[in-house]
């Protein structure tokens, strides 16, 4: 709970932090550190008691932890769900709507009375269905209460008239029975949030639901109980009007509404969902005494564990031994698997096919890739896009506004309307109060978001919030590094001109010994030569890493040096300028080439080519096709990069370019206007994709990279580029349909409400419809957001 060398832990939620960006407060002299404000000013609110039961908690953690082996919270087993259920009132809560509200445990909104949602998603959560239970409970209860009700109300205009067999005392006091559950119970959580609105002055839709519904009910309690005092004008048929139909049914189609948005908003979180059951509920550890089947949420960095044909791997790791065929189309949407053998990294969630491998945990729990993944897509879906300020601005005035309107309209019908005055007066008010609700409004950005977020994440594009979601629509230039974003980033020797008599696999020999000490992919490529030519490498000395683009060593007594040829020339090593002429011709299809002088002569030089990927002519012509300019910045020589431009039609591109120069290129463009999204796998991508309007990361490249980015493309494909910016313009246009309609509704539907059309038409606008409306306005938005479900991104 203190601060330790590394870490430490909030006491109000058990979440670790960093200390260094924490906010912290002291208590008896000692520091502790929190994750959000809410923790905060909860610790600081009562400290004993927030660190008494901290204490308890972290007993009971260490009890679970000897008892059995099925208590984290990562993982799909029965001891992980407990876990679950046991913190969850510690779990940090988030509004969907309004992504800045938090707190400790669940509750709803103080903005938009909505329902709090778990901030960090829970891999052993398959969903939370109680809130949509409850209230799918709810509505079904006031859909048995309300249609008696209804029956008994609006009878008399079909020619039931069921009034006439007892007497008005006992037809009062039934429709009362009929409609108090309903308001009262089945409405409950919408009346609680309304009436919390106006204690915290965040008016919202719930505030006009709970004025609308309560003057109908107890206007008509009134009537039932002091029929006498009603004055006449209220009078309709000789009698004073009941509206507890009215307060029921609009309860019912206001719940009929939730209904639809929890189901809608359960919908939108099938990718997330979808990804979390690629994980394997248990994995199979070794140890001394065998083999044993433990949850994954047992699994600890370092375990040793078997993986099976058939099976999932069960997390990141090494693999240790054994050799197999793995499906990673999870991860980068190929078909094609990929063999892993001893020394290759494997990706919890993939599945292994053809061999048996054991592997060494290495990424467990949240440090998965799948983990991540789950958490940047949740996290996604609860941001903010810009455009939602706009939605912001209005209902800060517009709730106010509604009620105005509504007292306008109750004072107008009183004054100038028809007999019975107050009777058309109080429909026509609690009708404005209830077609007005702002609910479309409220969802017309986040479940767009919501849905395009989780849409983009089944194609393996995530998009690390709704504001990159906004911006990216209006991308018109794409800067792209070279190698691993247009090529396979697995470069391969592909050509060795030799001089001085030297021998072709001795100087492979020599210099992958050099080559072997370095992580640069070029210098892997050389290894890999070597290590197919099956030659012996012998150990180098001395190793140094040149400044300006080289490496040099000791092998065997020689010196060796490997480099640009600009480097050699530096070092005054003679014959480069035979090598220049015998490098053009590599160069000039697209290789890039590399010098090798051995003992202070040109000994080789080597050309090197990183396959372009099949996907990269397709991709940047659907790019090209979406009218975006598309710029290559390569390091490498202006030959090969040349070459590769004019092989993929590329627009502009800049070559012998460094980290810096890649960012400063990118700067200069947004001067000039540009809206700029730069794609790059690299740590010296890193600098650039920061800068840009956009950083778009391959997935598989560095973590550097994917931090640095507001888009990871997870199969590392530069058609997950175009498809982006697909998803940005649909989503954004998908945005701006609901908003318009959401509006359009409204600017209609309060003037129709007020009664505008009677004085043409004779129609006066029923509470009941104006709440069927109201719903009906709320499911477009939802359907017409769902539709980005089977939207194409290509």
């Amino acid at each position: 709970m203190s601060k330790t060398d590394t870490q430490t832990t909030d006491p109000v939620c058990g979440m670790t932090v960093d200390p260094e960006s924490a906010r912290s407060s002291s208590y008896h002299g000692e520091g502790f550190f929190f994750c959000s404000e809410s923790c905060q000013q909860k610790f600081d609110g009562d400290p004993s008691a927030v660190l008494t039961k901290a204490a308890q908690r972290q007993a009971e953690q260490q009890e679970e932890t000897h008892s059995t082996h099925s208590c984290c919270s990562q993982g799909g087993a029965k001891g992980a769900t407990e876990k679950k259920e046991a913190s969850d009132p510690d779990a940090i809560y988030t509004c969907p709507m309004h992504p800045e509200v938090e707190q400790v445990g669940p509750g709803d909104c103080p903005i938009c009375g909505m329902d709090l949602e778990p901030k960090f998603v829970d891999m052993a959560d398959e969903g939370d269905e109680q809130q949509y239970r409850d209230m799918k409970r709810r509505f079904w209860v006031g859909v048995v209460l309300s249609v008696p009700l209804l029956i008994l109300a609006m009878g008399p205009m079909v020619g039931w008239n069921l009034a006439e067999a007892m007497s008005d005392i006992v037809f009062g006091w039934l429709q009362f029975t009929l409609a108090t559950p309903v308001v009262f119970w089945c409405g409950w959580p919408l009346l609680v949030r309304g009436v919390k609105s106006f204690r915290t002055m965040n008016l919202n839709m719930f505030s006009l639901i709970a004025v609308g519904t309560l003057a109908a009910f107890l206007f008509s309690l009134f009537v039932v109980l002091f029929p006498a005092m009603i004055p006449e004008a209220f009078f309709e048929n000789g009698k004073p009007p009941l509206y507890f139909e009215a307060a029921a049914v609009i309860i019912t189609l206001v719940l009929l509404g939730q209904v639809l948005e929890l189901r809608a908003r359960q919908q939108t979180g099938g990718a997330i969902r979808e990804l979390m059951q690629l994980a394997p509920e248990t994995a199979h550890r070794i140890t001394d005494d065998g083999e044993e089947e433990v949850a994954l949420g047992d699994v600890h960095q370092g375990d040793q564990l078997r993986v099976r044909p058939g099976e999932k791997v069960p997390v990141d790791g090494t693999v240790v031994s054994g050799s197999s065929s793995v499906d990673e189309s999870m991860l980068t949407g190929e078909p094609i698997p990929v063999k892993k053998s001893e020394g290759d990294e494997i990706t919890g969630g993939t599945l292994n096919q053809t061999g048996a491998l054991v592997m060494e945990a290495v990424g467990v729990g949240g440090d998965t890739v799948l983990h991540r993944i789950v958490q940047m897509v949740a996290e996604a879906q609860r941001s903010r896009a810009p455009i939602q300020k706009l939605v912001d601005v209005v209902s800060r005035y517009f709730v106010p506004a509604v009620i105005v309107c509504s007292i306008l309209a109750f004072i107008g019908w009183s004054v100038f309307g028809p007999e019975p005055r107050f009777a058309h007066a109080f429909v026509a008010a609690v009708a404005v109060l209830i077609i007005a609700c702002p609910c479309a409004l409220g969802l017309a950005t986040p479940m767009s978001v919501m849905v395009g977020v989780g849409r983009g994440a089944k194609e393996g594009v995530l998009i690390k919030n709704a504001e990159v979601l906004e911006v990216m629509e209006k991308v018109d230039t794409v800067v792209v590094d070279k190698t691993g974003t247009l090529t396979q980033g697995r470069p391969e020797v592909t050509g060795i001109e030799t001089f001085v008599d030297w021998d072709e696999k001795e100087v492979v020999k020599l210099a992958a010994a050099v080559e072997a000490q370095s992580e640069h992919p070029l210098a892997q490529a050389v290894v890999r030569r070597a290590k197919t030519d099956e030659l012996s490498v012998p150990d180098a000395v001395d190793f140094n890493s040149i400044t300006g683009g080289g490496v040099q060593a000791s092998v065997d007594g020689q010196q060796v040096l490997i480099g640009k040829a600009d480097l050699l020339d530096d070092q005054s090593i003679g014959g480069v300028d035979a090598g220049r002429e015998r490098a053009t011709q590599h160069q000039s299809e697209g290789a890039t080439v590399i010098f090798i002088a051995i003992d202070g002569k040109l000994a080789a030089v080597m050309a090197i080519t990183d396959p372009i990927k099949e996907s990269t002519p397709a991709a940047l012509e659907t790019l090209h096709e979406l009218g975006l300019k598309v710029v290559m910045l390569t390091g490498d020589a202006q030959p090969t990069a040349k070459a590769v431009a004019e092989k993929l039609g590329i627009d502009e591109f800049h070559a012998g370019v460094s980290p810096e120069d890649k960012h400063d290129f990118v700067k200069r463009l947004k001067d000039e206007g540009k809206v700029v999204a730069m794609a790059g796998d690299g740590i010296n991508d890193a600098p650039a994709l920061a800068e840009s309007n956009v950083g778009i990361a391959m997935g598989t490249g560095t973590g550097v990279a994917i931090e640095s980015a507001g888009v990871t493309l997870v199969g590392g494909d530069l058609r997950g580029v175009a498809a982006a910016i697909n998803l940005s313009r649909k989503t954004m246009s998908n945005i701006r349909q609901n908003l318009f309609f959401a509006f359009t509704y409204n600017a209609l539907g309060i003037p129709v409400a007020a009664g505008l059309l009677y004085p043409f038409f004779g129609v006066l606008l029923s509470p009941m419809i104006a709440a069927a409306a109201m719903s009906l306005s709320s499911v477009s938005v939802i359907a017409n957001s769902l539709r980005l479900r089977s939207a194409s991104l290509e």
